[in-house]
């Protein structure tokens, strides 16, 4: 499907962009201009990069989750010899985060809708543009931290570096900043703003993913359920969300049609005849990545607490995110008509672990598991220290 913009859709928003402009407009443009058509290869090239993509970050977003949560037990900040600061440690959803997230997500929505009616949408989104330039540049920083430092030699000269902001004197001084970095994150940021500028100035879609790419492995990585049943409200909050959004109003028709910002993955459906230049997009939104796969790094964590040498939970949950990514283009493209993805991506998602708990017989062991917050676990270590020094 495509919409007058030349952008074809998996994502929801989006999705529901273009079946409206479609059912009002027909098989016509509203530019008069003749409609590109893509190719059956082109077509599989681009459905099948961003399956590939999407499952990128969720793969290797949980893999980390699991060496950020034994750091975050062991109190370790520095967990991949990265940015040493608060930010870069995992943020904790409980079941009133996941309960109250659709409705944040909602207002939020609806905010952004106002704002697009009421003021000129060329500066709201230069003020995007802006904002996920400095998002993006400490992301995609933060992604790449852990490889520089398996491509540097142990010899290379690493200097470290602080920058400190604080605000009072004496006994009053309080730490505003404490960020710490070295010659390597150095080299990381650099990278990340050459690709911030190249958004900036071209908005070229290679440079978009490669910041997409690091907010949803952040995300994955960053953002833990603190027990199955959270993930289950939050999915299924979401859920909910996404079905009334999409098809019951058009608030997020308007919003998909005028943001422009790095919140979602594209690949060309007309690469194969335009090269690099190509203009005609499918898309997927990074929420259809992010929220799935928290809950996909969840089940990782659960079959490392198990102590097993198997990850029966992570590989059924990770089959089942294809199978439901799949399922939407699938019928996508069979009735012709934008599905949202989360509809077919959250019961896979919780489903398949779910039947495979009950034939293992650990559906209990399953929604018994409960992560400490980074916060409890500080005054659990602090409460040991003075018990200790008493």
């Amino acid at each position: 499907m495509a919409d007058t913009e030349q952008v074809s859709v998996l994502d929801p928003e989006a999705a529901a962009a273009a079946a409206v402009l479609d059912a009002l407009n027909g098989t016509e443009a509203l530019n008069a201009t003749v409609k590109f058509v893509a190719t059956t290869e082109g077509t599989a090239l681009a459905y099948g990069s961003l399956v590939l993509m999407a499952l990128l970050p969720i793969f290797f977003g949980a893999l980390r989750s699991v060496h950020c949560s034994k750091s975050k037990e062991l109190g370790d900040n520095d967990y991949h010899s990265g940015f040493r600061n608060a930010s870069d440690m995992p943020e904790t959803i409980t079941s009133r985060d996941a309960a109250r997230f659709p409705i944040i997500a909602s207002c939020t929505l609806f905010g952004l809708y106002l704002f697009f009616k009421v003021f000129s949408q060329e500066y709201i989104n230069m003020l995007l543009s802006v904002y996920f330039f400095g998002l993006g540049v400490l992301a995609l920083a933060h992604t790449l931290s852990p490889l520089m430092s398996r491509i540097f030699p142990a010899s290379f000269s690493n200097k470290q570096y602080q920058l400190l902001f604080t605000q009072g004197v004496e006994e009053s001084k309080e730490e505003i900043v404490n960020y710490e970095f070295d010659t390597k994150n150095l080299l990381c940021l650099v990278i990340g703003a050459v690709v911030g500028v190249w958004y900036l100035l071209k908005k070229h879609w290679i440079a978009n993913n490669l910041f997409g790419l690091a907010f949803a492995l952040n995300g994955v990585e960053l953002l833990h359920l603190n027990n199955v049943c959270t993930g289950c409200i939050l999915l299924g909050g979401l859920f909910v969300y996404d079905v009334f959004w999409v098809f019951g109003t058009n608030v997020m028709v308007t919003v998909a049609r005028s943001f422009e910002a790095p919140i979602k993955l594209v690949f060309p459906q007309d690469l194969l005849e335009r090269g690099f230049e190509a203009s005609n997009f499918a898309m997927l939104g990074l929420g259809d990545i992010v929220i799935p796969g928290i809950f996909i790094a969840l089940l990782l964590r659960f079959d490392v607490s198990l102590k097993k040498d198997s990850r029966t939970y992570f590989y059924s949950s990770f089959l089942a995110y294809i199978f439901g990514l799949g399922l939407t283009i699938f019928i996508m493209h069979t009735f012709k008509h934008a599905q949202p993805a989360l509809l077919y991506l959250v019961p896979a998602c919780v489903g398949f672990p779910v039947v495979v708990a009950l034939l293992k017989g650990e559906l209990t062991e399953l929604f018994r598991y409960e992560e400490t917050p980074p916060e409890d676990t500080a005054v659990k270590e602090e409460s040991e220290t003075e018990k200790k020094d008493q």
